[in-house]
């Protein structure tokens, strides 16, 4: 990450604190233990529970500068481990692994811990509040927002929170693609429902005939802008009698119209899913501030700049390609396969070029961007890295999470789409009819770049398959039972305050302290996730955490001595319902880095 070297540093993650004690014990071992060999050092699940709580590959590590055998350091790390009290068990594994397990006093104390620093238990400081810019959505502005758009929408949204758990700066950004040829389109197509609001009646294959390329759009979206520029201008932007008036009596008057109540419908519909960027830019506001043309400038003046021509797209046929000079920037330089053009043979930029110039925008005040782009742009990454590194010299990174599109089935047809012919299912359709924590929760169920179909019946069938459902009824039990706590006790003795206080050692048995280390590693999945740009390993661990409470639910149905409440067994009872509040605040956490309401109850 440039300009950034995050370590994991999360108050409440049993991993990173463990961490430190073993760095310090293999220090105790190897005096001499160079920094970077103790940098390296992890503190992790192993791999088969059977083997503990943590393992660590410590001794491994210490082999080489050590100049000995990996079990002879293991030996002397498990004898130095072994005196932490805080550890029940430690023994050395394979080739020079360290297994260790916890006291189950830890972990009963990681109750009291989440109890205690309630919505902010997890979060880290791991992103040293560096400034990380986040990109997403960014759909052109040429109707309401569809299902198409809807993935990378949702995790870039919980991307932005999942950073900022983890102690970044985050801004979250939509670049409004309003200076292209699909603007010009769209302006046209609004001018034709203009005519038809004062009464004059084109059929569209005519209207398209006139127009620069067509009557691209023809949805009936567009009906409702035709009639406020009616209202507001009346015949004015016609001929006298009602026809196609020249283009600068109209143009600019229905393009800013146009633009206006599309991204009105787009901000509504992002609302509508819970999203709320801080940054709207527009890209024709980039290229009249005359930024292009800095970015282009300070390249030149770095030497990265040059008269060139470029080999022919693949697949093209040499008699079809027309080699030109054009203004070339030397993005081998920076990793990318081939140089790219910033200014064509007469002089006018590419698109490239003023992508080049909005990302130095934005890296003028960024550490990091990350831009969230649908499958399609897989090209694009290299050369924007480039320009990104070229631009500011390394300091600013530039990474990209690509989002596959999403295959929308109902009675197992899919439905289809098509923004143009305005024959499409909207963001808002979809919203409508399963609901906003159902859409987001369940784009969240599979890693972004991995293909993913939406089943509009599974996403609002009341079963464990349907995941959102599933992890929203282990809240809701969570609040059933610590409301009988509440009738049973009174609402003071329930509160997280006076839970945290109680003797927690009494959460003994197998699957309470299996909860209690799902519990313990909320801190390392946000610390993790955030570094590997994934949220969906959130939602994974909402499941998982969901999956360990449903089964103790079933298990105390038939074992009395697992029961939340027993009306023999106070104490036990207040203990777990410790355990409950616990469980409900992480399931809280983490549906809230996702975006989805922890529902009390559901009906």
């Amino acid at each position: 990450m440039a300009g950034i070297a995050p370590t994991a540093s999360s108050p409440d993650c049993p991993f990173s604190l463990m961490r430190e004690k073993v760095v310090a014990a293999l220090k105790a071992v190897v005096p001499d233990l160079p920094d970077d060999v103790a940098a390296r050092v992890e503190v992790t699940p192993p791999r088969d529970a059977a083997h503990g709580d943590m393992a660590t590959n410590a001794a491994l590590l210490a082999s080489k500068p050590a100049k000995r055998k990996p079990f002879e350091i293991a030996k002397d790390l498990v004898a130095k481990l072994a005196e932490l009290p805080d550890l029940a068990k430690v023994e050395m594994a394979g080739p020079g692994f360290v297994n260790m397990t916890l006291q189950p006093s830890m972990l009963q104390n990681i109750a009291k811990t989440v109890l205690e620093r309630g919505a902010s238990f997890g979060r880290s400081t791991l992103g040293q509040e560096a400034r990380v810019n986040v990109e997403y959505v960014s759909a052109n502005p040429t109707g309401p927002m569809h299902v198409g758009h809807c993935r990378g929408a949702v995790v870039g949204d919980a991307l932005a929170n999942l950073m900022e758990a983890a102690g970044f700066r985050v801004t979250r950004e939509y670049y409004v693609n309003d200076a292209g040829a699909q603007v010009i389109a769209l302006t046209w197509a609004v001018y034709w429902r203009y005519l038809q609001a004062i009464g004059t009646d084109i059929p569209a294959d005519d209207f398209g005939k006139l127009a620069p390329s067509g009557l691209q759009y023809r949805g009936e979206y567009l009906i409702a802008v035709g009639k406020v520029l009616a209202e507001k201008h009346g015949r004015s932007l016609a001929t006298e009698d009602g026809g196609v008036a020249s283009q600068d009596v109209w143009f600019d008057i229905v393009r800013a119209e146009a633009l206006e109540h599309m991204m009105g419908m787009i901000r509504d519909d992002l609302a509508a899913l819970g999203i709320h960027h801080e940054i709207f830019s527009s890209e024709a506001e980039v290229l009249k501030s005359g930024e292009v043309d800095a970015a282009i400038a300070h390249l030149e003046q770095r030497g990265l700049l040059y008269e060139g021509v470029l080999e022919p797209p693949k697949g093209k046929k040499l008699e079809d390609w027309e080699a030109r000079p054009q203004t070339l920037f030397r993005s081998t330089d920076f990793g990318d396969d081939q140089d790219r053009a910033l200014r064509k043979s007469d002089g006018s930029n590419t698109y490239f070029a003023n992508d080049v110039g909005y990302h130095a925008r934005k890296a003028s005040r960024s550490d990091m961007l990350i831009d969230v782009l649908g499958a399609d742009h897989g090209g694009y990454v290299s050369r924007m890295r480039a320009a990104v590194s070229a631009l500011t010299e390394g300091k600013t990174a530039f990474e990209v999470v690509m989002c596959q599109i999403v295959r929308v089935v109902k009675d197992g047809e899919p439905v289809r789409m098509s923004k143009r012919a305005g024959t499409f299912v909207t963001l808002r359709d979809l919203i409508d009819e399963v609901g906003r924590d159902a859409v987001r929760f369940t784009m969240l169920t599979r890693k972004a770049d991995a293909q993913m179909e939406f089943d509009l019946n599974a996403v609002v069938a009341q079963t464990r398959d349907n995941p959102v459902f599933y992890v929203n009824y282990a809240h809701a039990r969570c609040r059933s039972v610590l409301r009988l706590g509440e009738e049973k006790y009174g609402a003071a003795a329930v509160s997280h305050e006076a839970l945290a206080q109680l003797d927690l050692s009494l959460l003994k048995a197998d699957e309470e302290l299996a909860i209690l280390r799902r519990i313990a590693g909320l801190p390392r999945q946000i610390e993790a996730a955030a570094l590997a740009r994934e949220p969906h390993r959130i939602a994974t661990y909402c499941i998982d955490l969901a999956s360990d409470f449903h089964a103790l639910w079933n298990r105390g149905r038939d074992e009395a001595s697992l029961r939340f409440i027993q009306d023999d067994a106070p104490q036990a009872s207040q203990a777990r319902l410790a355990l409950v509040a616990a469980i409900a605040a992480t399931l809280k956490i983490g549906l809230g880095i996702l975006g989805v309401e922890a529902v009390e109850e559901l009906r």
